[in-house]
């Protein structure tokens, strides 16, 4: 304290005078709430408050009725709660009052009890100051894995992962296109090409406008026992002349990093590499799961570069290209040893021409369908063993049955198995296109 007293004495009256004065004034400072955002996951929702600075905050609940109080130590509120839209929410309320003095009270009213959680996030662009809440079921059970059909016909699952979403806004154009609402619009157009084709399932890893953290997308990838993963993004460079599309595997160093990683973390053993394809590890000891793990993700690596480059190919037909090679980087998103994934840049939204067309319908309609064909392309090329596509490609010459479902069309049907639409009605001794709901038809060998 001598030293500290002695210290103060030799500073200028006028700095020491500044120093005192701004660390009362800091101490004096309010995080008002500029503004409020409703984000709904299918897992939880979410709540977001823009701060014009940080601030400390506690959170409590009440019951009868259902209630969460969030205490803002000093602020007010500059938005108007009752303009969110609260439709398809927990939430049948949210108002504000000054709580003393120069605190604020903001209290949630819910339809039922809820677990929450809550977070501070510093200013990332576009963003401020943010505080976020998240609403989770109470007790809420972890989905079911759906078990994998191990017939001689299954399905081969593609999970189709749009980045960023909510929070994360990703690239912004100079138009002000967002990175997460371009590359969903693209993949729900994957999606709905891929569930026409027979023999293919796809899954979506973000259905809306919320944010998935990294390592739960390729989760989710796991608990839909996915065959292939495919990530969906918008490039963006500090350069806006940087343009072309591009497509990415996990490299060699990144894969066996994770390897390594992945085995240190023993309580994720049975969820993580309890199931590399069909060969469990439970009963081996580390060295032997090690190389077998290793033979996985050579394997994977493998079928990544395949439909890395017929993606890449396909595109190069629409678009122009950034790269005219399949590059491997680290992202930790394609980091899944058992799982074939690929990230498709599908342009740089910095540039003014490419951001301007990645906003259009019919550029990202042209985008969809290059992704498209290069996966099918892949999967009847080298499909994974046990689905209807390695028995199609095993037997050309066999004939298919099929039941007519709701908005089958002979073309489509035609489409789908990769035959001639006149020799589906030849066939089935069809004289027009009349079909009907539940009818069995048999698609002739190809």
């Amino acid at each position: 304290m001598p030293q500290l007293r002695k210290l103060l004495r030799l500073l200028p009256a006028r700095l020491l005078a500044g120093a005192l004065g701004w660390a009362a004034f800091s101490g004096a400072l309010a995080a008002d709430v500029q503004q409020m955002r409703l984000h709904s996951a299918p897992d939880h929702t979410r709540l977001v408050l823009d701060l014009s600075g940080p601030v400390d905050h506690k959170v409590f609940e009440l019951e009868n009725p259902a209630r969460l109080v969030v205490d803002l130590d000093r602020g007010r509120m500059r938005f108007d709660p009752s303009r969110l839209d609260l439709s398809g929410t927990p939430l049948s309320g949210v108002r504000a009052a000054s709580r003393d003095g120069d605190g604020l009270r903001v209290v949630l009213d819910l339809n039922r009890r809820l677990e929450p959680k809550t977070f501070r996030l510093a200013p990332v662009a576009p963003y401020g100051h943010r505080l976020v809440i998240d609403l989770y079921e109470k007790e809420r059970d972890a989905p079911a894995r759906p078990a994998r059909d191990d017939s001689a016909k299954r399905d081969v699952v593609v999970a189709i992962d749009a980045g960023h979403g909510g929070e994360d806004p990703g690239a912004v154009g100079p138009n002000g296109v967002l990175e997460k609402d371009v590359v969903l619009a693209i993949a729900r157009r994957v999606e709905a090409m891929l569930k026409a084709e027979s023999g293919i399932r796809p899954v979506m890893i973000r259905t809306g406008d919320y944010y998935v953290p990294l390592i739960r997308r390729t989760q989710l990838a796991r608990e839909h026992r996915a065959d292939l993963f495919v990530s969906v993004h918008a490039d963006a460079f500090h350069h806006p002349s940087a343009r072309g599309a591009s497509v990415y595997t996990l490299s060699d160093r990144g894969a066996t990093s994770e390897t390594a990683s992945w085995l240190a973390a023993r309580e994720n053993r049975a969820d993580l590499i309890g199931g590399v394809g069909n060969v469990s590890l439970n009963d081996k000891d580390d060295v032997l799961a090690q190389v077998l793990l290793d033979l996985s993700v050579t394997a994977s690596l493998g079928a990544s570069m395949d439909v890395g480059e017929r993606v890449l190919q396909s595109l190069g037909g629409v678009a122009r290209l950034h790269s005219r090679r399949v590059e491997q980087a680290g992202f930790r998103v394609l980091r899944s040893p058992d799982i074939p994934s690929i990230l498709v840049e599908t342009g740089f939204i910095s540039n003014p021409e490419e951001s301007r067309l990645l906003a259009t319908r019919d550029y990202q309609q042209r985008i969809a369908t290059a992704i498209v064909g290069g996966v099918k392309e892949h999967l009847r090329s080298e499909p994974p063993p046990g689905t209807l596509l390695a028995w199609l490609r095993d037997n050309p010459d066999a004939e298919r049955s099929y039941v007519i479902e709701k908005g089958d069309t002979l073309s489509t049907i035609a489409r789908r198995f990769g035959v001639d639409t006149a020799a589906v009605r030849q066939a089935n001794n069809i004289a027009g296109d009349l079909i009907r709901v539940g009818q069995v038809i048999v698609i002739p060998a190809t």
